[in-house]
């Protein structure tokens, strides 16, 4: 499995369609090797700042997906 330190720079938008939220970002990835006796895993890294505006953008993706389910599924 490949392992990756992901840093997001800056979230530029989102959007939503087929089942997926689609975030569009500026981020630093590189790969990580896992040291011995540890269970490999990719880091995804953000500033507090970075980390309020994707919780903002998310829910507003969510509103938008709800708005289209019929009311007897929310």
């Amino acid at each position: 499995m490949k392992t990756y330190n992901i840093e997001v720079q800056k979230f530029k938008g989102m959007s939503n369609g087929n089942g997926l939220i689609n975030a569009q970002i500026d981020a630093l990835v590189l790969p990580l090797n896992p040291a011995e006796g540890k269970i490999p895993t990719t880091w995804l890294s953000m500033s507090e700042d970075n980390a309020r505006v994707l919780q903002q953008l998310l829910k507003a993706q969510l509103a938008e997906v709800d708005k289209r389910k019929a009311r007897s599924q929310r």
